[in-house]
């Protein structure tokens, strides 16, 4: 049965014998016809966002958000349908993509950004290189804080490395919330004690309601509204250079709070992926007209005003990045140097 790389592939030796102006023209009609081939392959078809985590948490919101917008944008207009398939904090997914799934464009993978990180730090366990997949952008980024309860005698992390104890919980080994609460320890001095235990950060917010625990690290948007209105908590630094709008204007950025080049290399590696908070990728096997066409409608999507309206209203912040951007933070991480992966594992041990 003829595709629509026959035309395309007739159009290319039609160009080659043609000369002077018309060659240009040519091209012209060259990206209309694989212009028009994505769309002819996207009507009708089901285009499935696969959430590497159960149906209700904050990765399966932005994942069910974005399908039930970014069909507009998409030519053809596929059905968008999300599947989670939760397991091993998003591999699953991931293996998932790489083997059963189809690669023809109709799969796309919304993952846990932490597993960047893990890539370098544990590749024993997470052989993946993310620059391998093909990047459609992230929603985004994890705007991570670490906080106290307004009752500790303290107001900043100066005030913190004088040794007063701070109790913080953890659902698990192996979280982004480990690593934050490692930099703190390890990196900037402070005296933590981590309570393990927790079976999810609900449970962690009522202990530190009932004084068991005296602060905590997580995403802004996860820090409960009246905590952050009536002043219930005192967020302390902030794990990403970016600052939502209603964060107070004098959370220190952590990799400002050391002094040496090395140090803020170690904290770099161990915090930006969170910049790639919601990632969405595809096989490196999708047609490139195709992935194109999907980067083209997220990058249209997450700027729609009915898009953020609804985020606004889900209380889920957005500051998406696009595939170009995405790719240049994925390079930076893993241009690092050797001994500075070396440094952070250490960092991660003790």
């Amino acid at each position: 049965m003829p595709t629509y790389r026959e035309p395309v592939k007739k159009l290319k030796r039609v160009m080659l014998r043609l000369r002077g102006g018309l060659p240009v023209v040519a091209a012209g009609i060259l990206v209309s016809v694989s212009a028009a081939a994505a769309q002819d392959f996207y009507k009708g078809k089901t285009l499935s966002i696969v959430v590497g985590y159960a149906v209700g948490g904050g990765y399966d919101q932005y994942a069910r958000l974005l399908a039930r917008h970014m069909e507009r944008y998409i030519p053809g207009n596929p059905n968008i349908v999300v599947v989670n398939m939760p397991g091993a904090a998003t591999l699953t997914a991931l293996r998932h993509m790489d083997t059963t799934a189809a690669k023809d464009g109709t799969v796309v993978v919304l993952f846990d950004f932490f597993q960047i990180g893990n890539s370098l730090l544990a590749p024993e366990k997470v052989n993946i290189d993310f620059r391998k997949y093909q990047w459609i952008g992230s929603i985004s980024e994890d705007l991570s804080v670490c906080y106290i309860w307004h009752t500790i005698p303290a107001n900043s992390i100066e005030d913190l490395r004088k040794g007063q104890q701070i109790h913080m919980g953890l659902t698990a080994a192996g979280t982004m919330n480990e690593v934050r609460q490692k930099i703190l320890k390890n990196m900037l001095g402070l005296n933590i004690r981590t309570v393990s235990g927790y079976k999810g950060s609900a449970e962690e917010k009522l202990a530190m309601e009932r004084g068991e625990l005296e602060g905590g690290c997580g995403g802004w948007s996860s820090v409960p509204p009246d905590w952050r209105r009536d002043g219930k908590v005192k967020t302390i630094v902030k794990l990403v250079p970016a600052r939502a709008p209603d964060m107070p204007p004098n959370v220190p950025y952590v990799v400002d709070l050391v002094s040496s080049n090395r140090d803020k290399q170690i904290i770099e590696l161990l915090t930006q992926p969170a910049q790639l908070g919601k990632p969405i990728i595809a096989s490196a096997a999708v047609p490139a007209d195709r992935i194109q066409t999907l980067q083209k409608a997220f990058d249209q999507t997450v700027k729609d005003p009915q898009f953020l309206a609804e985020a606004e209203k889900m209380q889920l912040e957005v500051s998406p990045k696009g595939a170009a951007e995405a790719i240049k933070i994925l390079d930076e991480i893993y241009s690092l140097p050797a001994d500075i992966v070396q440094e952070a594992k250490r960092v991660m041990s003790n």
